[in-house]
Parts: structure tokens; C-alpha cells; sequence
């Protein structure tokens, strides 16, 4: 590797800072205040267009360059980098003028570029994308290479997303660096040496973003403005969803959506698995054992059922099958830099493999989807086997294949991390064609920087271990460090089979994961939530009916998500950045700002280690209060997984149903949670379709102050139905008396503790409600 040398010349014109060194050029551009481009292009070297960084023009920046003798400084009020004259060196100071990254240096060589970065003892490592372990990563090294790799363990790191991001936090202070890369890059974060950050992408150049914050959610914010944020899904997408690998013939499909809804389980989604397609050919269906797939769907939809469907990029060699013939006649599938076809095995056996790099590509495969969606009423679409994985040693494609558009093809091994992110993004476009007022639904395996505007994640093949579901919590929350937040694991486990106590405790971590699958692989136990016994079914059922009643909470943070970039699932240190008990804290999270999930992740445990940080705390399930920072011990049998609600908090929910469109009574519930004062504004819309986007909406806000809440009147275009409207308040104190705009109202007192109101008439008037408390 040749590190970039002695400063050569310079020009600074239109904000950007352009340095010539021996054989390389570097720049420096800011974005905006707080976001550095940096650039290290060698000689003879080309760029390609980022994949991952949403096209846009940026607001000019005013930029100060001062030219010292030694270095240059390159200022913004949010930002300074020192530029070293000899050799070239990086150096990066916050608006308050201490040192925000350490002394970076630059380097390339052969097909591959480099950063390298003093990593000071005080700084955390957060982000990275899915990675298996503990929140904070230092002194791990780590390969960004997507790849069907089921173990999921530490040395086992190179999973099926690729984001190259990540977030260094030093107490409250933090700064994030991407680089984007779509080929295979290495971390070493301050392990091979304590105090180094090494980056190695086999890449022909570097493009690397840097991120000022100063706090996490600034770093976060900026990042997701950057590579896009996650759509508003539909609201079914968040309910509870049932699926194997694999369930056929259609009558066994019938059969488990029957069993849900008679012990009433409420579920929104049925999903199929290969085994529905006619010898792996996508877009087909076997006949023989789903002979009328549109009565299938059109009847489970009748029961309150959607229907999802897997489609894998491999397409079988086959010139009797007209996929195959598109794509061979449209030049859509992956070369050799002769232009013979990248031939390998994979479901299908001999499989070719659509080229999403190409633009007409991408629209051709969208388009596949027409009769799925338009003529058999296909709700979602599963993308799996995205990395792209074959069946060989290599587990995917070979160097030798090249992609791109006619004159700038690479190799494979220069864009394979694109590959599950661009063939989201060929589905995401044709559905939103092939059905522009409905909101996609489509969950991939594989992906990069940028997945999240596309699709939900989930984290592939897991097994049925204890292990796998503690490292469910950390790499969820790194992955919505990393800007993803719909994402989930296989409820119970993939592969392995699961028994009943896992079962309960995975189901009821689950009901609180932004996406809810139940998932297992063939040849394993029955796991559908009855498979258990009776008092596993009833715990299952419990926790996905209290995931129904949380969906109003639930699509109130997804809506934030979509707006801020922030996630769904929280690490602690997100809210209490300057709290060191929360700076690796890894087996329990916040959902929203709000509320605190504790799960059990030992078999035979009945109790668990519960953090609380600052303030006041609630027990969900029995209105104790705690007051925090402090460690407790809380009681977790097993129909019972910890739950706490902070003070000042407001949770709205719904009433049960067993689908999310379900007919039934609108209802509203507020679950008030005093010692603190607190803030809701209620985000409603139909929850499907884009009548949001042009004011369809409605917000409510909600205040809390002492014992007296205010509700005011929706706000927006949209107009929310509520025959009745309940407020469950909980008091540090018992409740003797309650009043409506000055009116005594009647309450009752739950078993809970909660002083509870009901309203029929006025229900979306603005009122206050004011408690008086004894106690």
C-alpha cells in the first residue's frame, strides 16, 4: 500500500478543496456543515455512480479555508478538518473545538484503498450494520461481504447486509464515518493495534462520508438525510406474520390460517415459501399442489389474510421457460467478460442471474411481479437468496462475471454488496408501478447502505439456540445505528428446533421487534404458536394480541422513523448518550423513546437483571414504580418478560383484533403514565396508500402536566373515527377523583392501579382531563 505523501498543490473553487499528491488526487467537499465528503481517487481510476446515496443538490455551504505554512484548515461552523502539507494527514475538530476523530491517514495500492485512524482508549464503536456481539465493537475485526452464513457467531461475522457505517461516541460526543464501498471491506477497530481504526475496501478508490453530530441522533439524522429513509410501511406489514419453509400443499395453507383465527391468534400475513413455484422457476406456481392460487389468496384475504410470496434472483436455465428467454433475449442477466453467461447453482439448479446494476434490467424484473400483484392479489414479496448465494465453495458469484451498463462494466467483486439492495430496489419500483396507490411491502435477506428506503430486513437463517435469541437485541439495535429500522429475526429460530419455553420467551421478544415473523425450516418440530401445549399457546397468544393493542404506539414511532431516520428499537445509550452504564448495555432496549423491553434470554431463568436510567419507571404489568439509575432485580416467570414505561410517557392503543382492518368498535385507548410531565402527538391515517403524502393525515397532540392532560382536536386531512375514548391514568398515588373540563367524571380504579375513564360522546374533541391524587 502507498500512503498518500507530501501535498503536491492545491486549488479550493465551489467549496471543494481538491489536493494533488504522488499518483493520487484527494478532495474535500462539505455537504453541509456537519458532513465531509472525502474522496481519494489514484491515478487511471475511475469512480461509479454511489448506490446508496440518494441523488440531490445540497445547499452551498460557506466554507473557510485558512493556508498555513504546515497544514490547511478547511472550516464550516459545524466542522474543521486539518489538512497536513507533509505527508498529508486528516485531523477533525467539532464546532467546539476539541478534537472529534483522530488523526487519519490515506493510502492505496492494488485494487484496494485504505484508512487508517488513531482510535483514542475513551471512544466507542456503534453501527456497522449486522454484525453478530455485543453493541460496542471495538476490538473486533470485522468483513463487509454479503453471505449466506447461518452461524451467526463472532468469528462468523460476514452476514447477509453490507453497511459499511458506523458511529464513534466518546461520553455524549459523537461523529460517524461511511464509506461507500460495494465491494468487500475490512475493519480491524483497535484490535490487531488498541489504538487504530483500520479501513481496507479491495476497491478502486475511496469515498468516505464524515459525520460531525455531535450528537448520536445528529450523526443518525444526517446520515439517513444522506443514503434516504424508510417509507411509511402499510400498516398490516406491522402485525404479526406466519410462515415456514414450507408450507404446501395449498390445503395445509388453509389449514394454519384456520387454526390462527379459531384460537384466535391474530395474525395479518400468510407467507409461501419455494415450494409454492413450479421446480423453483419464479413467477410459476405448481400447480399440482396449488392448483387455483387467486381463490388461495382471494379466500385467505377474505379471512383477514394477506399473502407474501419468496422471489430469488436465480433464474433456471431453461429455454422452455419464458423468464428465461427475456432475459437472455433483453441481456439482462450477469456475463462473463467474454458474454458468456454467469452460470451457477443454486434452487433451480443451473441458474442465471438478472444484472440490477442495468437500469432496464431493474424495470424488467419489477415488471415480473404484474401477475403476482395485479391478476392473483400477492399482498408482499419476499426477496431471499439476494447476496447473491449459490451452491459452491465461494457461496456466490465468481470475480470473473462483470456487470454494469454497456461500456463501464466491473467485476462482480467490485458491486456484489449492491446486489440484494439493487434487486430491492427493481422490486420496490415495480410494485409501486404495477400498484401506485398501495405501499410496498417487501422484505430482503441481503442489502447495503440505503436498504432502508426500500425494505423491511430480517436477519436470515438463525437458529433455535438460547444464543440466538440474546444476539437478537444487539443486532437489531446495530442495525438501526445504521440506519434500518424495520427489522426483525425468526421468532423461535430458523434452523434447530425449537422447544417450548424458548418458543414463549422468543414470541414474547418478538411482539416487540419493528418486524414479527414466525419462521422455521423444514424438517424441525411444528412451530406454529399452538405446536407447544396449551400454556405456550396462551403466553403466544397474550403477547401477539398486546402487539395488536400497541399497534396505534407502534405506527406512531414508524411514522417518526420515516421523518427522522431515527429507529424503531433503541439502544439506551440513544436517549442517555452520557449515562456509561448504557454504552454497551446489549440485552434490553427502548421501543420509541418510551418504553423498556427486558427480555429473558436463559433457559429456566424466572428473574432478570433489569437497568433503569434516569427517572422514574413503571411497570407495565403492575404500575410499581422505580426510580433510576438503578439495577434491579425483576420477577419474569415464564408467561411474564419485563416491561417498563417511563414517566411522562403516553401509549396509545387499540382494542384486539385479529387482523388490522378487522372490522370492530374504534376505540382509543391512553395509557398515561404521571411523575413526570410528557408530550404525544398522535400520528393516524388509513394506513395504506399515499393520501398521507397530500395531507391525509391527522395529528393529536396530547399533553401531560402534573395530574391534568389535555387532548386536543386532530389536526390534518385526515378524520379518525373513535367511539370511544379511554384513558388509563397512572399515578404516583391513588386517584380519588377526575374531572372533564372541570366536570366531575366517573372512573374505576384496575387491577393495575390505572384510574380509568371512558368517554362516548366528544371523542375527538379537545378536553382536559385532571386527576386529584392522594398519596
Amino acid at each position: 500500500m502507498l500512503p498518500v505523501g507530501s501535498l503536491l498543490d492545491y486549488d479550493f473553487a465551489a467549496g471543494t478543496l481538491t489536493l494533488r499528491t504522488a499518483g493520487a488526487q484527494l478532495s474535500l467537499r462539505f455537504l453541509a456543515p456537519d458532513l465531509l465528503r472525502i474522496t481519494l481517487l489514484p491515478e487511471g481510476r475511475q469512480m461509479r455512480p454511489s448506490v446508496a446515496v440518494l441523488p440531490r443538490q445540497w445547499d452551498d455551504v460557506q466554507v473557510r479555508l485558512d493556508e498555513g505554512e504546515e497544514a490547511l484548515r478547511l472550516a464550516t461552523p459545524a466542522m474543521t478538518v486539518e489538512v497536513g502539507r507533509d505527508p498529508v494527514r486528516l485531523r477533525f475538530y467539532g464546532r467546539d473545538g476539541r478534537l472529534l476523530a483522530g488523526e487519519a491517514s490515506l493510502s492505496w495500492g492494488e485494487g484496494a484503498v485504505a484508512w487508517e485512524q488513531v482510535a483514542p482508549p475513551e471512544v466507542r464503536y456503534y453501527g456497522f450494520g449486522q454484525k453478530p456481539g455485543f453493541l460496542d465493537r471495538r476490538g473486533r475485526a470485522m468483513t463487509h461481504w454479503a453471505t449466506d452464513e447461518s452461524l451467526h457467531t463472532p468469528d462468523h461475522d460476514a452476514l447477509y447486509q453490507a453497511i459499511p457505517f458506523h458511529i464513534g461516541m466518546e461520553g455524549g460526543r459523537a461523529h460517524g464515518l461511511f464509506v461507500d464501498s460495494t465491494a468487500r471491506v475490512r475493519y480491524d477497530v483497535a484490535k490487531e493495534r488498541a489504538d487504530r481504526l483500520r479501513i481496507l475496501a479491495d476497491d478502486d478508490y475511496l469515498d468516505a462520508y464524515l459525520f460531525a453530530g455531535p450528537a448520536i441522533k445528529d450523526v443518525l439524522a444526517r446520515y439517513t438525510e444522506l443514503t434516504g429513509r424508510m417509507e411509511l410501511p402499510p400498516l398490516w406489514a406491522l402485525g404479526y406474520h406466519q410462515c415456514r419453509y414450507t408450507y404446501f400443499p395449498e390445503a395445509r395453507v388453509r389449514e394454519v390460517a384456520a387454526e390462527l383465527r379459531r384460537r384466535e391468534i391474530p395474525c395479518d400475513a400468510v407467507w409461501l415459501d419455494i415450494d409454492y413455484m413450479d421446480g423453483y422457476r419464479v413467477f410459476t406456481w405448481d400447480r399440482e399442489r396449488f392448483p387455483d392460487p387467486k381463490q388461495m389468496v382471494a379466500d385467505l384475504r377474505e379471512q383477514g389474510f394477506r399473502t407474501v410470496t419468496i422471489v430469488d434472483p436465480g433464474v433456471k436455465v431453461d429455454a422452455r421457460y419464458p423468464v428465461f428467454r427475456e432475459g437472455v433475449a433483453g441481456n439482462h442477466f450477469i456475463c462473463h467478460a467474454d458474454g458468456e453467461l454467469c452460470i451457477d447453482n443454486v434452487w433451480p439448479g443451473r441458474s442465471a442471474f438478472p444484472d440490477f446494476t442495468r437500469a432496464a434490467t431493474r424495470r424488467w424484473w419489477g415488471d415480473l411481479h404484474r401477475e403476482f400483484v395485479n391478476d392473483l392479489g400477492i399482498a408482499g414479496i419476499w426477496n431471499d437468496m439476494n447476496e447473491p448465494a449459490v451452491f459452491n465453495e465461494r457461496k456466490t458469484l465468481p470475480p470473473t462475471a462483470v456487470q454494469g451498463e454497456d461500456g463501464a462494466r466491473v467485476g462482480h467483486d467490485r458491486v456484489h454488496n449492491a446486489y440484494g439492495l439493487l434487486m430491492a430496489q427493481a422490486t420496490h419500483e415495480g410494485l409501486r408501478r404495477l400498484q401506485p396507490d398501495r405501499r410496498p411491502f417487501l422484505l430482503t435477506r441481503s442489502g447495503y447502505a440505503g436498504i432502508q428506503r426500500y425494505a423491511a430486513v430480517w436477519m436470515g437463517d438463525n437458529h433455535s439456540w438460547w444464543e440466538h435469541l440474546l444476539t437478537t437485541v444487539p443486532i437489531l439495535l446495530g442495525m438501526g445505528l445504521s440506519g434500518v429500522p424495520f427489522v426483525g429475526t425468526d421468532i423461535g429460530g430458523f434452523q434447530g428446533d425449537c422447544d417450548g419455553e424458548l418458543f414463549a420467551r422468543w414470541v414474547q421478544l418478538g411482539a416487540f421487534l419493528p418486524f414479527c415473523r414466525n419462521h422455521a425450516a423444514m424438517g424441525t418440530v411444528d412451530q406454529e404458536p399452538w405446536a407447544f401445549g396449551p400454556e405456550v399457546e396462551e403466553i403466544a397468544r397474550r403477547y401477539i394480541q398486546l402487539r395488536y393493542r400497541l399497534l396505534p404506539f407502534l405506527y406512531n414511532e414508524f411514522y417518526k422513523s420515516s421523518q427522522t431516520g431515527l429507529p424503531v428499537m433503541r439502544p439506551l445509550l440513544l436517549e442517555y448518550p452520557d449515562d456509561p452504564e448504557t454504552a454497551n448495555l446489549s440485552d434490553q432496549f427502548l421501543l420509541g423513546e418510551d418504553l423498556l423491553v427486558c427480555p429473558v434470554y436463559q433457559p429456566g431463568a424466572t428473574a432478570r437483571m433489569v437497568y433503569l436510567p434516569a427517572g422514574e419507571w413503571v411497570d407495565f404489568w403492575t404500575g410499581a414504580r422505580h426510580r433510576g439509575p438503578a439495577r434491579i432485580v425483576a420477577e419474569a416467570p415464564l408467561e411474564r418478560m419485563p416491561l417498563y414505561v417511563r414517566a411522562g410517557a403516553i401509549l396509545p392503543m387499540g382494542p384486539v383484533r385479529q387482523w388490522t382492518d378487522q372490522p370492530a368498535p374504534a376505540e382509543l385507548t391512553l395509557q398515561v403514565y404521571a411523575g413526570a410531565d410528557g408530550a404525544l402527538d398522535l400520528y393516524e391515517d388509513e394506513g395504506e396508500g399515499y393520501a398521507y403524502r397530500d395531507g391525509g393525515y391527522a395529528i393529536t397532540p396530547v399533553r401531560l402536566s402534573g395530574t391534568r392532560l389535555r387532548i386536543g382536536a386532530p389536526e390534518g386531512g385526515y378524520r379518525p373515527t373513535r367511539d370511544r375514548l379511554v384513558v388509563r391514568f397512572f399515578a404516583p398515588g391513588r386517584v380519588v377523583a377526575a374531572e372533564r373540563d372541570g366536570r366531575p367524571v366517573t372512573f374505576r380504579t384496575a387491577a393495575d392501579g390505572a384510574a380509568e375513564v371512558v368517554l362516548t360522546e366528544g371523542t375527538t374533541d379537545a378536553c382536559e382531563l385532571s386527576f386529584r391524587v392522594e398519596g
